[in-house]
């Protein structure tokens, strides 16, 4: 690691509480595997990990997953396409979209074709808790986890019959409908959840070209999920997880756009067996499959005359699978010193006939392992190292390791370090993409190395008591640099119009995020973060796109104990962020502040019965969440347009729990 990163990140040393403590310990409580206690133990060896639980989500009246991460994780940019249900971009400590490892129950749902995609689809109502782990994760997580891991998790098995029902409402013509029940008989336990969210939407762009009918992004979202849990007595489960997803999503232009959609079929499945052959030895099977089936359709309309354009009928393909296998290993054999062993398997084929990609497979095999101190093996140390090596197919290989490390300072202080490498395969497009037929445009390379980074996070936090409360506080110092960034290049002669390459130099990210979470008084709580990065290519004295130089996060609550009536209010502010277009360089469309405003009422003393409402961008702030150049259609050239966030938006809610 060089000496900069070091020096930037010791200097650096400030930023965040995680209020995830309690949160974490139930993991304990429910958990079937070392794999669902995976995160806890990374907490006690230095890893930052915040969590999202369902009662949070449920509160603010969250309807998708994007929205619950982007006002509640510090150090966690988010920026939503178009509102619920689209493509956000994301930055996890200054990292690109594509540095984030996305996963449901702990099976990676990363598309692979491009990248920097996101779990788009999911619904709120299928969450049990939002896992968060900042900083490269590539030791337990793979490729993907540079800059942290997002895990949904989703309804947990319980032996208590339980679930809700609910319906909402919108102001942008939307309604939300979902459930979940679970319980048990006997050693057989059982989760089946499901929801529909349909909406006509908001008004996209801020800027329209006559040609463009089609203004409102509507989505039809339909998901719904079964688990399957089998005890074998105290020492062995057996758990089964189906979720699949149908979804019809807008995919419009502020340009000539007619009708262009996104129909998709989703399948999540996983099968897990764990065993623990005695106190000293515990075991995980899984096998995992993720199949992404898309039928999309673009139908133009020609300036002028409004004549039908077909530009890609319905029915055109892209998609992708991905299956494999994880075999883990916990070994304590007593002593000061604990194991993890393990070995993952990934298969991944893609292909894409609008965004020409040939059908192309690709496969990993991984090994790793750790060494860490037991659980009370020194007082107030905790310390672990861990190395990982992967194989792609193509020869292309990957070896990574962390060394991690918490220190208990005293009761009300602490601090705790990660440093270590990670790495991120080039993606289906990266390699494959062939371009559209009859056109000179860039070309894959099967030949890219993988992007290698070395990663350093240092922290300290702690309590501070005051008169009727304690305050919980964390600075943390981020830093980040990466070698083989894939990007297009253009210096072969043999690809006019560029071919992805590994390119020389190395982009550093250096950052901080500052967080405080404080009871106020036996009713009211405070939770605030602050983070800045500077994230730049060698040579360069300019931001990198689509990373924040600046955000911060503020949520108040109000849950009197035994009270009836709840409220939350949540603010988020983002500062500079940019964006290049072909026609216009580098523009900077950040700068903006929304405010969400909650209430719920529990309408009986049991609170079976609760009514919600929440006001979304309380003054209506017409903000941008990407840009995007379209040609005007009277022929004078390129058109800036924003593609806008959510407006004031009302939403009502009823819910049943059972």
């Amino acid at each position: 690691m060089s000496r900069p990163l070091v020096a930037t990140a010791l200097v650096l040393s400030v930023v965040s509480p995680s209020a995830v403590a309690d949160t974490l310990e139930e993991v304990l409580v429910t958990a079937r595997s070392i794999e669902d206690t995976l995160p806890l133990e990374l907490t006690r060896y230095g890893h930052d990990v915040e969590t999202v639980s369902a009662d949070q989500i449920a509160a603010a009246g969250y309807v998708d997953v994007s929205a619950a991460l982007q006002y509640q994780v510090p150090g966690l940019f988010v920026s939503p396409g178009s509102g619920p249900f689209d493509y956000v971009d994301v930055s996890l400590q200054g990292s690109r979209p594509g540095d984030v490892l996305w996963l449901v129950d702990g099976v990676r749902i990363n598309n692979r074709i491009f990248n920097d995609t996101s779990p788009d689809a999911l619904p709120a109502n299928m969450v049990e808790r939002i896992e968060v782990l900042k900083g490269a994760e590539s030791l337990f997580y793979g490729t993907q986890g540079v800059a942290g891991a997002i895990n949904i998790v989703t309804r947990a098995f319980s032996d208590e019959p339980g679930g809700n029902l609910r319906a909402g409402l919108d102001s942008n013509d939307g309604y939300h409908l979902s459930g979940f029940g679970r319980g048990a008989l006997g050693n057989h336990k059982f989760v089946a959840y499901a929801s529909k969210d349909e909406g006509d939407g908001y008004r996209q762009f801020d800027i329209y070209q006559p040609s463009a009918t089609d203004r409102d992004r509507s989505y039809d979202v339909k998901n719904v999920g079964l688990k399957y849990g089998y005890d074998f007595g105290d020492r062995a489960h057996f758990d089964l997880l189906w979720h699949h997803t149908d979804a019809m999503l807008d995919n419009n232009s502020a340009a000539r756009t007619k009708r262009s959609y996104n129909h998709r079929n989703e399948d999540i499945a996983s099968a897990k067996f764990a065993f623990k052959a005695n106190d000293a030895v515990e075991l995980l099977v899984k096998a995992y499959l993720h199949d992404w089936d898309t039928s999309y359709a673009n139908i133009q309309n020609r300036p002028g005359t409004f004549e039908e354009v077909v530009i890609f009928p319905a029915g055109t393909y892209w998609g992708f699978k991905d299956y494999g296998g994880t075999a883990l290993a916990k070994l304590t054999p007593g002593g000061k010193l604990e194991y993890h062993l393990g070995y993952d398997y990934q298969n991944y084929t893609a292909r894409d006939e609008v965004y020409p990609i040939a059908g192309e497979t690709e496969t990993v095999n991984a090994f790793f392992g750790d060494i860490r101190t037991a659980e009370n093996a020194f007082d107030r140390l905790n310390v672990a190292a861990g190395v990982r090596y992967n194989r792609g197919s193509g020869g292309k290989d990957a070896t990574v390791w962390n060394v991690s490390s918490r220190y208990e300072i005293s009761d009300a202080l602490y601090a705790q370090g990660v440093v270590g490498t990670a790495f991120l395969l080039p993606s289906a497009e990266q390699l494959y993409y062939v371009g559209v037929p009859g056109d000179d445009e860039y070309a894959g390379n099967p030949d890219l190395k993988p992007e290698e980074s070395r990663n350093l996070n240092l922290s300290i936090g702690g309590e501070i008591a005051l008169a009727s409360s304690t305050l919980g506080w964390r600075l943390t110092g981020f830093a980040r640099d990466v070698d083989n960034l894939i990007d297009i290049g253009t210096d072969d002669p043999a690809y006019p119009n560029g071919r992805y390459e590994n390119v020389a130099g190395t982009v550093e990210v250096r950052g901080a995020e500052a967080a405080i979470t404080a009871p106020l008084g036996d009713a009211f709580r405070l939770d605030a973060s602050y983070t800045w990065t500077r994230s730049r290519d060698e040579g360069s004295d300019e931001q990198r796109p689509r990373t924040p130089q600046r955000f911060a996060k503020a949520g108040l609550t109000y849950t009197p104990v035994g009270g009836r009536l709840e409220a939350g209010a949540s603010l988020y502010w983002v500062g500079d962020v940019y964006w290049v277009l072909p026609a216009f360089g580098r523009q900077n469309f950040g700068n903006y502040t929304t405010l969400n405003l909650s209430t719920r009422f529990y309408v009986d003393e049991a609170r079976h019965h609760r009514i919600g409402a929440s006001i979304e961008n309380v003054f209506d702030e017409e903000y941008a969440t990407r840009l995007q150049q379209v040609q005007a259609d009277d022929g004078s050239g390129p058109v800036k347009v924003q593609r806008l966030g959510v407006p004031q938006t009302f939403n009502l809610n009823y819910t049943y729990s059972f």
